[in-house]
């Protein structure tokens, strides 16, 4: 089999059988070619798939210093064990040449959570865009810009799942005004999860519900008849919109930057602080291994260090006895 073949084959794997995103996949389909073409540079050939060894992986890692961050590398190695790995079950090749090399240490660094008063700060930028000091509504851009905080922030969904919420993914039916549930129905990895929406955010929604009908392409008037968040052409919104209107909201509130990924790691630590339990934590983030919700626990406590720091009388350098 070509390198060319297998690269085709296993990204055919990644979306038919393993609900890979594009995004995902073409990230792998990316290092796989880099990895065939400086081999080819270092060689003079094109890379047969039954003859890389450890040596050659080894060798390409070695290229990569210098010009990548480690944990660039790391996931460019993660790329290659998992062609093999698909390689072996399909027997094409009987062993997995990547599986020895040591993927380089990586530097994690901690999730940025904004501070509660930030946050609200946040979430209520929209409320400045009235058009005047005597007028209580909102504009549809505003009141749907408004929803989408508030959602991000009151359900710790990923942008990418924010993206695919259809109307019908708020179930009211259970909890009535008090709240609701959100059906993340395109998770990560292709896996479905339920989580709780409080009041405010329910509020929101049911303000930009009633501005939604608005929000129509100019010449046509066609809607997206189901996407539950519309741009002001009447088409789902996209990950780059919500990025870049998260962004903008944190300018106009004077809030540290933020993303929607940071108001996804506001939420799991406010909980955390709030005593939630960490596995309930790791259900409403949709994360598959308890490892990757833990890194709240030292967010908590820095926070807590801080506000130790701030307020005990020992812990203060200069004070005298």
């Amino acid at each position: 089999m070509k390198w060319s073949e297998a690269i085709e084959a296993y990204s055919v794997y990644l979306v038919v059988e393993r609900a890979y995103s594009p995004r995902t996949c073409e990230a792998y389909r990316r290092d796989l070619t880099e990895f065939a073409t400086l081999y080819a540079k270092r060689e003079g050939r094109s890379p047969a798939v039954r003859s890389i060894n450890t040596v050659d992986i080894r060798r390409h890692l070695a290229e990569l210093f210098g010009v990548n961050s480690g944990s660039t590398i790391a996931r460019k190695l993660s790329s290659l064990r998992g062609l093999f790995r698909f390689l072996v079950a399909r027997g094409v090749v009987e062993g997995n040449p990547a599986r020895a090399v040591r993927s380089p240490k990586r530097k994690k660094p901690l999730p940025r959570a904004l501070d509660v008063d930030d946050v609200f700060r946040l979430v209520e930028a929209p409320d400045a865009k009235k058009s005047d000091a005597t007028d209580k509504e909102l504009s549809p851009l505003a009141a749907r810009d408004r929803a989408i905080l508030e959602v991000l922030y009151g359900s710790g969904v990923r942008v990418s799942e924010l993206c695919a919420l259809d109307i019908d993914d708020i179930d009211r039916r259970r909890y009535g005004s008090s709240g609701a549930i959100v059906e993340v129905r395109s998770g990560k990895g292709g896996k479905g999860r339920v989580v709780p929406l409080g009041s405010v955010a329910i509020a929101a929604l049911d303000s930009y519900a009633a501005k939604r009908p608005e929000l129509r392409h100019p010449k046509s008037g066609a809607q997206d008849p189901v996407a539950l968040f519309l741009n002001q052409r009447g088409g789902r919104l996209t990950a780059r919109s919500i990025q870049r209107l998260v962004s903008r909201y944190s300018l106009l509130a004077g809030t540290p930057p933020a993303s929607p990924h940071s108001l996804r790691h506001s939420f799991a630590t406010h909980l955390l602080d709030g005593g939630v339990d960490l596995r309930a934590i790791q259900e409403l983030l949709g994360h598959a291994s308890l490892a990757s919700t833990q890194i709240y626990t030292k967010v908590s406590l820095d926070h807590l260090m801080s506000v130790y720091d701030a307020a005990h009388p020992h812990a203060r350098s200069g004070d005298d006895d």
